[in-house]
Formats: structure tokens, C-alpha cells, sequence
């Protein structure tokens, strides 16, 4: 019996050892012996040692090929970022680890766990260091991964696959993907914050119970064992019965993350590549592929990337097709250096600007060239966004109607296009050349007499041309703010041709209906009809909209264009927001939308509300924020319309809200119904509700429902939120981010408390709307009776 139970114990160690050959400590590799440059492992597909790096040598795993000469596939490095190895370095296994010695220099610690004993390169391409004689793994390879995943191996939270700059430089890359602590897979240019404007791929698996994403011996590569796939291996496709499979999935040097599979014959030895799946995103799509200060293009086929004009290659940059420096430098306006303006159609960048200000191209262009601080800005339907350096993720848009402006040194034009491209983008060079505007002065002061009756003459046809027009805004009272709100003004009969008699009605507001209408330039606009501007307090609402809207200027404010008085007849023109209103978006079952997207929405009418209480020539308190009033453009962005129930005020002074049920009252503060003085605590509450209404998809008061708790928003996720049962607020098959949620539910709380002291200022909720403030737990609001 004795006997049977060793022989056992010995045919148990042989299986165990299968797929493995055991390295001894003393054992040694040298960079400049083929014969003895790598361990293999026994199946003969993976060898760990050195391997050609540019001018020398570097020390990794390489997936073997068959092929003749053979092509084999780097899968991990060892301090990848180091310089090359000479060809007389060695690597040895001692029991303090991995030692390596390049020519001439002392020995350092290339792995360095303790207590090492031996060393095995597995047939899974994975490369372990033992101790206790081979019983216990203290190091592996596969916990350390680079760029790619093999079979059998896991990406786990937190860490990170970097690409390689290229196929044949395995040093670290542009790009990098990670799983993050909210189990989304998502990929990042290496050089960027990694927030989710920096992202160009993702898996959208939010909130997901996911730690690993795990590429298993067969194919899949799944999260958390099967759970969910990014690839399922259910159609392996055809393989003969004497065909081996490895996997692998490496994030290229593109960007894109693909899953590989190499076919090896056992009869011929031959060996096969396939792609089974991938990210398959195109490279202009890929943030990062080219790099600052420049932007990508594919009008010809072939992505390359182009510096911006005035800035030329970074000879620093390890490739230098990515960066992109100015070719001139900086003076801040210290020199006497001459300035052009080049112009640039038809491309963007993604930062943000630090200024946005409405105004025409030729004053944008001005105000380029005499802002110190400003080298390019994008101009776009009417709005100047000036950007500070350096410019990230540019790429050329087909068909757009941005134009980029930017302010170079005299001299310096543009940077050449290869001359194989069928569309060049279009260079237009605005000269400011001091030299050439004291020959204007000059030629001008010679011709003043000329230059005074031309002038003479133009005047008088402008008067006549826009008498009916004056006779018009004198018949009507003096409203004070034509001079100064630049606003157009428009006749009865020019809206009655632009909105087709009135016939599209598109909402309808305290005073009137609102109409879409189109210009003479086809530009669309929306027209609200003051209904009863007859009446006393329709004449002050007019008047309020005009002398306050028209100093606003706000990307996330409803632009008013103009305004029309004729007679009895008051209208007003503002901007065309094209997706309609918040309400309809929250409302509709139909219409998905995402946590970030809501916690955006909420951002964007916070700013919005910051800028009328705080940074807007005289304060607006707008004392009717509801959903129905908040309207998103093409891009998304929510502004803040309908000031038909505003109420402006001095810094000092306060006017009372007028006593008005125009469907609106839920949203209005408890201290409405007490005559209290108009405050700014007013709109905060309003917010509130619209924040829980975000959250939460419903009118703040829904009879419609299963139990009378529910009936009023604010008192239900109070009582969800302090018996930690949010998710009753949501759908049942909401993918919800839990951290998002919570902090939108918490702010909502404090806004809608029944004490206006007790409401947060708009500038404290946006900071804690962006997580940079702490959140303290709400106390209950009181339910306001209405």
C-alpha cells in the first residue's frame, strides 16, 4: 500500500509539471548567443529573454512564429521604457530575483522577489518565478501586463494595458485602456486626464458588479467569467482536429483593442493569424492619435496628421508627427512683432474655451490679434471662443461650418500639405500689417475731402432707408436700450413672412404663444407673441425682457436676436433651440439617457443660473425654472429660456412676485404663497426640482401611481434616500452610476428645503455637482401644500 501511494504521489507531481520546465537558480541568458538567448516553453510557441529592440537589445515574451524568416509577436516586456541592452548583456536567475548585466556596468534587480528557487515559461505564454523548491509562485508575468492579455490571463481593476509606439518599438504608446472602479472598460490617450472628455472608446458597462475582464483559454473575453462578453467564441470557425489555438488580446499601437487568434498546425507547423473581433474605430476618431497643436485628416483615405497653422514639429517629441510647437515665440505682447491672422475651415478641437463672446468674424479676428494671452480661436455661428495653448484632439470635419482662426507671426503662413491630397483644407491669410495702415492713414488724410461727401452721401441713404423703422420705435414708448443692446429690430410684416402667417406653433409661455419662423439667410428663429401687452404688467414684462435678456450673454442662456413694436403688437425674436425642451426629453419613456448626460444638464442650467444671480451686469432672479422653460440645442447643451416670468433687480433692491397660476406653481418656492420678498433662494428651489426630476424621470407631482407617498417627488426620495432604497426611484432595468445619482439626489434635497436659509447658493451646487465639494446628509423637506 505504501508503494501505491508514493507511485501516486509521483504520477500526481509529473501532471502537475505538465506544460512547464523547470529553470534552476544559476541559470543564465546572454543577449549575443542565439543558441542561449531564451528560455522556451515546451509546446515550443512562447520563449521568454532577449529580443531585438532598435539599436540593441530588450528582455520580454514573444509568442514564436513558424513562418520563414519568422515573425514573431512580442507580448510582454520588461521595463519597457529603457534604453536598449548591449549585445554582451546577461540576465541571470538568483535567489533574490531576476538580476540583468549590461556591458561594462554592475548588475541590478531586472524582478526582484526574495527567496527564489526556480523559474518556468509556461505554455500559457506565462512566465513565473517559484520558491520552496517550485511549490509557490512569487512572481508572474501575467500580473504585469503590457499591452496584450493571453489566454488564461485577467485585467483587474485599476490596471492598465498600454499600446507600444509601434510594431516594432515596444516601448509605451500613445494609448492606454483600463477597467475602472465603476466596471466600465474604457480606452485614454496616455498623455490626457482621463475624464470622459478624454475617452474614445468605452464598453458602457457602468455600475456593472465587474473586477476583471478575463480572456480564457477557448476565446472569450468576458467580464467577470462570462458575465458579460466583449467577444463570445461561439462560432470558433473551421479548424482541422490537429489545429492549436492561442489567444490573445493586445491594444494596438492604433488605439483600437483587438482580440487575435494564432492557428498552429501540429502536422506542418505551419502557423495562422485571425481577428476575431475589435474596436474597429477609425483614427481621426481616436483622441490622441495625433497630438498637440495638431489635427488629423482622412479626405484623401490615409489618416495623417497635420501641425496647425503657424506651429511646426516638435523635434522632442519621440514621434514627431504627434506634437506640434509654435514656430515663433511667445512675446505677450512685450515686442514689437507684426501679427496675421490664418484662417482654417473645417476643423475643431476639443478643449474648452476660456472665453465665449457673441460677435461678428471681422471683430472676432480683432480681438484675436489684441488679446496677449490668445494664439487661435473657433468662430461658429456668430460666437468667438478663444482657447489657450496647447490645442488636444484636433481632426478635419466634413461639411462644417466652423472656422479656426489663428494669429501667427508675420511671415509665417501655413504649415505644407502633402501634395497628393485632393482636398487641402482652406488657408485664408487676414493680414494686420502696421506698415500698410499707416499707408492707409496716409492716402486717407490726402483724400478726406472725397472720403467726407461719400460718407455724406451713405448717411442719407441709411436714413431713408430705415425711416419707417425709427418712425416705428418713436411711435412706441421709449424704451431706452436701442443704442445700447445692438438688437435688431424686425417689422410685423417681416415675422409674419418669416413664420408663414404664425401657422407652426412650437410652445407657449407665461405671455404668449411661440412660433418658428426662417429668415431671409436661412437662419432659424423662434417668435414669441406677447398676447396681452396692453395690459400694465404685459408693457413692464416687455419692457423687462428687452433691457435685461439683450445684456445677457451665456452659452447656456437662450440668445435674444431682435424684437418688433408695432401698435398694440409686441414681439420678441430669440434663437432656434433645435431639440426642444428638457420636459419633452425627461418624459418621454422612448428616449434613453444617460447618467453623465443628466448630471451635464443639471451642470449646464447650474451655470446658467449662476451667471443671472451673480455675474450678469444687474441681477436676474427668473422666478419660473421648470423643465418646459429649459431647451437643448444640437449639441445637448441646456439654456435657459422664457424670462417671461423673470423679475430684475438691483443689488439692493427687491421687487414681489406677481400672483400668476400659469401651471407652473410646483416648481414655485413655499414662501411664494406668503408674499415674501423675491430672492434668489427662489430660483434654487426651483432647481431643486428639476434636478429630482432628472434624476428621476417624473413630474414632481404624479397622481398616476401606486401608493399616495409617491404622489409628490421631493417627499419620496427624502424617504427612498434615508432607507437607502434609491433604486425605488428609478426603473427596475436602469443601469444606474450609483455615485452620480446620489450626489444629484443629495443636492436636489438641499435645494428644495421649506427655509430659504437652508438652500445651498448656486455657486456651492455646482461645485458640489462636480464632486470637488462634500455633500452633507439633507434633512427632510417639508411637503408644501398647494
Amino acid at each position: 500500500m505504501a508503494f501505491l501511494a508514493l507511485l501516486l504521489s509521483l504520477l500526481c507531481m509529473l501532471f502537475a509539471k505538465q506544460g512547464e520546465s523547470i529553470i534552476e537558480a544559476g541559470s543564465w541568458l546572454s543577449a549575443e548567443l542565439g543558441n542561449h538567448s531564451s528560455w522556451v516553453s515546451p509546446s515550443g510557441h512562447f520563449a521568454f529573454g532577449f529580443y531585438p529592440q532598435g539599436t540593441g537589445f530588450a528582455v520580454g515574451i514573444w509568442l514564436i512564429s513558424a513562418a520563414s524568416p519568422p515573425q514573431n509577436t512580442i507580448v510582454w516586456t520588461a521595463n519597457r521604457d529603457s534604453f536598449p541592452l548591449p549585445a554582451n548583456s546577461t540576465l541571470n536567475i538568483t535567489t533574490t530575483g531576476l538580476r540583468l548585466f549590461p556591458s561594462g556596468r554592475e548588475g541590478y534587480a531586472l524582478i526582484s522577489p526574495t527567496n527564489v528557487t526556480s523559474a518556468s515559461m509556461l505554455d500559457s505564454g506565462n512566465f513565473v518565478l517559484y520558491t520552496d523548491n517550485g511549490s509557490t509562485v512569487v512572481w508572474q508575468s501575467f500580473d504585469h501586463p503590457t499591452d496584450t492579455l493571453l489566454g488564461g490571463q485577467s485585467l483587474v481593476t485599476d490596471v492598465k494595458l498600454v499600446s507600444s509606439l509601434s510594431q516594432t518599438d515596444h516601448s509605451s504608446g500613445a494609448f492606454f485602456i483600463v477597467l475602472q472602479g465603476d466596471a466600465n472598460l474604457v480606452a485614454y490617450p496616455v498623455n490626457s486626464a482621463a475624464s470622459a472628455d478624454d475617452a474614445y472608446w468605452a464598453s458602457n458597462t457602468w455600475s456593472k458588479p465587474f473586477t476583471q475582464l478575463r480572456l480564457n483559454v477557448t476565446g472569450y473575453l468576458c467580464f467577470n467569467d462570462e458575465i458579460a462578453c466583449l467577444y463570445n467564441n461561439s462560432s470558433p470557425g473551421n479548424k482541422s482536429d490537429n489545429t492549436n489555438s492561442i489567444y490573445r488580446a493586445t491594444l494596438a499601437a492604433d488605439g483600437n483593442f483587438i482580440l487575435y487568434e494564432h492557428q498552429f498546425e501540429d502536422s506542418s507547423g505551419s502557423t495562422h493569424v485571425r481577428v476575431l473581433w475589435r474596436t474597429s474605430i477609425e483614427a481621426c476618431q481616436i483622441k490622441g492619435f495625433c497630438g498637440f497643436n495638431s489635427y488629423c485628416s482622412n479626405v484623401t483615405g490615409d489618416e495623417v496628421c497635420q501641425c496647425f497653422p503657424g506651429f511646426v514639429p516638435s523635434n522632442s517629441s519621440r514621434n514627431v508627427s504627434r506634437d506640434c510647437v509654435l514656430a515663433y515665440a511667445e512675446d505677450g505682447c512685450q515686442s514689437n512683432i507684426m501679427y496675421n491672422i490664418t484662417q482654417l475651415e473645417g476643423v475643431y478641437w476639443a478643449d474648452s474655451p476660456y472665453s465665449v463672446i457673441p460677435m461678428r468674424k471681422k471683430e472676432c479676428e480683432k480681438s484675436l490679434l489684441d488679446d496677449c494671452d490668445c494664439t487661435a480661436v473657433l468662430y461658429s455661428n456668430g460666437t468667438c471662443q478663444k482657447y489657450a495653448l496647447p490645442l488636444t484632439y484636433g481632426r478635419r470635419l466634413q461639411n462644417s461650418s466652423i472656422v479656426a482662426l489663428f494669429k501667427n507671426s508675420f511671415g509665417i503662413l501655413q504649415n505644407p500639405i502633402s501634395t497628393n491630397s485632393s482636398q487641402k483644407p482652406k488657408f485664408k491669410v487676414v493680414t494686420d500689417n502696421k506698415k500698410s495702415l499707416i499707408m492707409i492713414l496716409a492716402f486717407t488724410l490726402g483724400s478726406i475731402s472725397f472720403l467726407s461727401l461719400i460718407f455724406a452721401v451713405s448717411v442719407f441713404i441709411t436714413y431713408k432707408r430705415n425711416l419707417h423703422k425709427y418712425r416705428t420705435l418713436a411711435a412706441s414708448e421709449n424704451l431706452g436700450f436701442t443704442g445700447e443692446c445692438s438688437l435688431r429690430s424686425f417689422s410685423f410684416d417681416e415675422l409674419v413672412k418669416y413664420t408663414g402667417g404664425f401657422t407652426e406653433e412650437i410652445g407657449r409661455g407665461s405671455f404668449g404663444a411661440v412660433y418658428r419662423g426662417e429668415t431671409g439667410d436661412d437662419t432659424s428663429i423662434a417668435v414669441k407673441r406677447l398676447e396681452r401687452v396692453a395690459e400694465d404688467d404685459g408693457e413692464r414684462e416687455f419692457r423687462n425682457e428687452i433691457t435685461s435678456i439683450a445684456r445677457t450673454h451665456h452659452r447656456n442662456l437662450v440668445k435674444l436676436i431682435g424684437f418688433c413694436i408695432d401698435g398694440a403688437r409686441s414681439l420678441l425674436v430669440y434663437e432656434y433651440v433645435r431639440n426642444g425642451s428638457l420636459g419633452s426629453l425627461l418624459f418621454d419613456d422612448e428616449k434613453q439617457i444617460s447618467w453623465r448626460d443628466r448630471l451635464k444638464i443639471a451642470l449646464d442650467v447650474a451655470r446658467g443660473v449662476l451667471y443671472l444671480h451673480d455675474e450678469c451686469e444687474v441681477r436676474i432672479i427668473h422666478c419660473n425654472i421648470n423643465p418646459g422653460n429649459i431647451l437643448l440645442d444640437e449639441t445637448w447643451t441646456a439654456k435657459i429660456s422664457d424670462f417671461g416670468f423673470a423679475k430684475l433687480i438691483k443689488k439692493s433692491d427687491h421687487s414681489r412676485m406677481r400672483k400668476e397660476d400659469d401651471g407652473t406653481r410646483k416648481y414655485l418656492a413655499p414662501e411664494w404663497q406668503k408674499d415674501a420678498p423675491v430672492s434668489v433662494k427662489f430660483d434654487i428651489y426651483s432647481f431643486g426640482m428639476v434636478v429630482l426630476e432628472i434624476v428621476c424621470r417624473r413630474r414632481s407631482i404624479e397622481m398616476n401611481v401606486s401608493s399616495e407617498e409617491e404622489i409628490l417627488l421631493s417627499s419620496w426620495v427624502y424617504k427612498c434616500f434615508v432607507e437607502g432604497q434609491l433604486n425605488r426611484v428609478v426603473k427596475e432595468d436602469e443601469v444606474v452610476e450609483w455615485k452620480i445619482m446620489e450626489r444629484m439626489v443629495k443636492v436636489g434635497l438641499w435645494c428644495v428645503q421649506d427655509t430659504p436659509s437652508l438652500r445651498p447658493l448656486i455657486k456651492n451646487i455646482i461645485l458640489m455637482l462636480e464632486g470637488l465639494k462634500d455633500i452633507p446628509i439633507p434633512p427632510s423637506p417639508t411637503h408644501p401644500h398647494y
